[in-house]
């Protein structure tokens, strides 16, 4: 089992056990059959039939992390609600929120799976969590109540609640970041710290809107009851549409930087279908690694466009294979496909990576150099694929993966090196030390 696989693993058994506790607590507790008035019923199928619909409509794109606000800020509004029109005082406590919460998140989810959309159970259950945490301190702890007995009002003008649940919203949000950022550890080297502030970045831009759509879903719903979902869902919604748009526009983008990353391959210069497998490649490693959605999407860029400097060159060389060229050819390659991305005028981190593509690894063991991650990936995947020719034979592979022990720890960097053989499926016969 891979490293990434673990990861999902252990998000699937937490988020099971997520579900199944909350319905036991539930049903000990006394809540299910003391769930109030219709109103309070319909609150909860409909706050239900929301975060199912919410986690259908999912949304991820290259380059930013998964979510589904629709599901999130319903059922942060269910976690806030304590009064809706023509009911007795709501008695459900946190753990039916949660259950109903798990339970519409399972259906939601299952539904995904069916039809075979993509899922990340670790994204899934940090949404989950999230929900837990915000439920248990506002129901429980901000609130005092106890499992089957009335919400006893705080008695704060409505501002002061405003502020709380939101400040609440925000443990949330970040008790979500940091479990999804402790489950990629699992796949990664990389610091725990480092990892929860990449996920803050790519996940503040959702949060924030998501956050304040529970909360007033929850200062409306005394007033308007069920309604206040659909109201104060519409412009989630809308940005659903607009996230689609752009999600089509990312897409019509990378079309155009592979036709780019083709014109070697026409003109001679490498094999046919070379900068494709170097990028579905250098994506697994990367997703090995557990790298971030936003060095994923520039790492397929820069894959994409490694050899594009190529073109400048008077004679091929053979087979295209750039690692078995003079390390002088191989800079000044490098040098001409930066400067040719540069032109773009948009793709600087690209040109980042691409800059160091053929930097040896012993530059950061020996002299202590920044070379990117993704820029070390590109290096060793760009090594396997020139020495395999693209050859499917288990020889052709074994002889292309000899090539790169006799560079372990010297030219290439011994954890990405790792990461590939997971990819392959290859047992790892080496040390993190370079060769004697």
């Amino acid at each position: 089992m891979s490293r990434s696989t673990r990861s999902e693993m252990v998000a699937l058994v937490l988020g099971v056990v997520i579900l199944v506790v909350s319905i036991v607590a539930a049903q000990a507790a006394g809540d299910f059959p003391g769930w109030g008035s219709g109103a309070s019923l319909g609150l909860l199928a409909a706050s239900a039939l929301t975060i199912a619909l919410g986690e259908w409509l999912q949304i991820s794109a290259p380059g930013l992390r998964g979510a589904a606000p629709l599901a999130t800020a319903s059922a942060f509004g269910l976690c806030f609600i304590v009064e809706v029109p023509g009911s007795q005082p709501i008695t459900y406590a946190a753990a039916v929120v949660i259950g109903v919460t798990a339970v519409a998140t399972a259906v939601g989810v299952g539904a995904r799976l069916a039809a075979r959309h993509g899922v990340s159970f670790v994204e899934v259950t940090g949404r989950l969590v999230a929900v837990v945490v915000v439920a248990l301190l506002y129901r429980t702890v901000h609130l005092g109540q106890a499992p089957g007995s009335t919400v006893i009002d705080s008695g704060q003008p409505p501002w002061r609640d405003a502020i709380t649940m939101l400040a609440i919203a925000a443990v949330g949000l970040f008790a979500d970041v940091a479990l999804t950022a402790a489950l990629r550890r699992l796949s990664a080297g990389a610091g725990l710290r480092r990892l929860v502030a990449e996920e803050l970045v790519s996940s503040v831009a959702l949060s924030t809107p998501v956050a304040v759509t529970g909360v007033l879903i929850a200062l409306a719903a005394p007033t308007l009851g069920i309604a206040a979902l659909p109201l104060f869902l519409v412009p989630l919604v809308l940005t659903l549409f607009a996230f689609r748009r752009y999600v089509s526009i990312r897409a019509t983008y990378l079309q155009s930087i592979r036709t780019l990353s083709r014109l070697t391959d026409a003109a001679g210069y490498t094999p046919a279908g070379h900068s494709e497998r170097v990028a579905d490649l250098s994506l697994r490693v990367g997703r090995e690694l557990a790298l971030p959605e936003r060095e994923m999407l520039d790492l397929e860029y820069a894959a994409l466009l490694h050899d594009i400097g190529q073109v400048a060159l008077v004679e091929p060389i053979p087979g295209g294979a750039t690692v078995l060229a003079a390390p002088a050819d191989q800079r000044r390659i490098e040098a001409d496909t930066v400067a040719i991305v540069r032109e773009t005028g948009v793709l600087e981190g690209v040109a980042r990576i691409l800059e160091h593509q053929t930097t040896p690894y012993r530059q950061v063991r020996e002299l202590g150099e920044e070379i990117p991650l993704t820029s070390r990936i590109i290096k060793v995947v760009n090594a396997y694929e020139d020495l395999n020719r693209g050859a499917r034979g288990r020889r052709s592979r074994d002889a292309a993966l000899e090539r790169i022990y006799l560079g372990l720890g010297y030219e290439y960097d011994p954890r990405v090196v790792d990461a590939l053989l997971r990819v392959l499926d290859v047992a790892p016969h080496h040390s993190d030390q370079p060769p004697t």
